[in-house]
């Protein structure tokens, strides 16, 4: 190829990757500005752009480019981008992820370091400078690695058919094009920075930027971003929380309300929830349903987007219901949390405590101390004692 083209194609790939992230980033606050998933998807998109500026050969060093604090903004974005794709991945597959303090301190942490690395880098080859190298290689490769664990966590247990696909689109991406950088490197015998900066990595960049920019974008991305349905109440009709568009969208037919009443009676009147081992594959072979229609099923027709979340809804009501029971004061919380379908006390003092926020104890506590205050209450109002 010509010298001179090569270089121009390189630049010209990666203004169209750049100017395609920014929108990706602007579309996804401007529709889901209330969703943590969505405002972390547009937070990485605007990393990976910055990520593929300084990646451009000779970002800093030709004539004209920004220096200082600038640079040192666009480094930073860059080096905690995929601790951002991290969190992106847990924010979306995980129903219950909640961001805390910890993830600022590391994000800054690693912009730090970004940072430091433009507005002050330590002198070529001393230990220092191979540290430094060392930690702002590797960072990207340990996050994209975690990304992909999060990714295949509880896959069988996501009810949502389009982020099931995404799953698998964001381990396949994440593995060939973040760990296919370090395997062309050492098998070719190239600079990682080499390989970074090539015309071929600007291609992929923007080929992978194209194809989940139409993933993310297509239709509003409703059923990815949309937030957990409240649970509907047990022994009850659930109506359906999602709405006919994106059921529409996602199976091509409404739910069928004689396959909705045979869920809920197998859950309210048989209670099968209480099965401490029960798979989303035993209760299809129960309903004689495909898994992936009885998937559908409870998500598009009771609301709910995991499996666990759907049978500890049932669960935590029969807990919750036994523990402000007076008659039921001293039975032991492990055959509580037993009975009710847990597997043992720890998942279930933990789904507890995120339903009430209350620990089971503290729960019964409240109830036995709200039951003596009424009882006290009756008395005085009737005359007696």
């Amino acid at each position: 190829m010509d010298p001179i083209a090569a270089p121009m194609l390189n630049l010209l790939l990666r203004g169209g990757a750049i100017g395609l992230l920014v929108l990706m980033a602007a579309t996804l606050w401007r529709d889901h500005p209330r969703q943590v998933a969505a405002r972390l998807g547009a937070a990485f998109a605007i990393g990976i752009a910055a990520a593929t500026l300084t990646s451009a050969p000779g970002w800093v060093a030709v004539p004209g480019a920004p220096q200082g604090v600038p640079t040192a903004i666009v480094a930073a974005l860059a080096a905690g981008a995929m601790f951002v794709f991290w969190l992106f991945t847990r924010a979306l597959f995980d129903d219950a992820f909640r961001l805390h303090a910890g993830h600022a301190v590391a994000w800054l942490a690693l912009a730090s370091a970004g940072a430091a690395h433009c507005l002050a880098p330590p002198p070529a080859g001393s230990a220092a400078a191979i540290a430094l190298g060392l930690w702002l290689a590797a960072m990207p490769v340990l996050w994209a690695l975690l990304a992909i664990v999060a990714s295949l966590a509880n896959w069988r247990e996501d009810l949502v058919e389009g982020r099931r696909r995404l799953r698998t689109l964001v381990v396949a991406a994440t593995a060939v094009y973040t760990l296919g950088q370090w395997l062309i490197a050492l098998g070719f015998g190239l600079s990682l920075k080499a390989v970074v900066e090539s015309s071929a990595n600007a291609a992929g960049t923007a080929a992978l930027t194209l194809l989940i920019a139409w993933w993310l974008l297509r239709d509003g991305s409703g059923g990815l971003f949309a937030p957990p349905a409240a649970p509907p109440e047990t022994g009850a009709a659930a109506a359906t929380t999602v709405s006919a568009a994106e059921s529409l969208r996602e199976s091509g037919d409404p739910p069928d309300p004689r396959q909705v009443a045979a869920l809920e009676a197998l859950m309210t009147v048989d209670r099968v929830y209480r099965e401490p081992s029960l798979t989303i594959r035993a209760l299809a072979d129960r309903m004689a349903l495909p898994e992936h229609k009885l998937r559908r099923l409870i998500n598009q027709g009771l609301g709910h987007r995991n499996f666990s979340a759907f049978l500890n809804t049932y669960r935590l009501a029969d807990a919750k219901r036994w523990l402000a029971d007076r008659e039921q004061a001293d039975a032991p919380i492990l055959t509580i949390a037993m009975d009710a379908g847990f597997q043992s006390l720890g998942p279930f003092n933990r789904a507890f405590k995120a339903d009430t926020g209350l620990t089971p104890t503290e729960f019964r506590r409240s109830h036995a101390h709200g039951a003596g205050a009424e009882s006290r209450s009756g008395l005085a109002e009737s005359g007696i004692g």
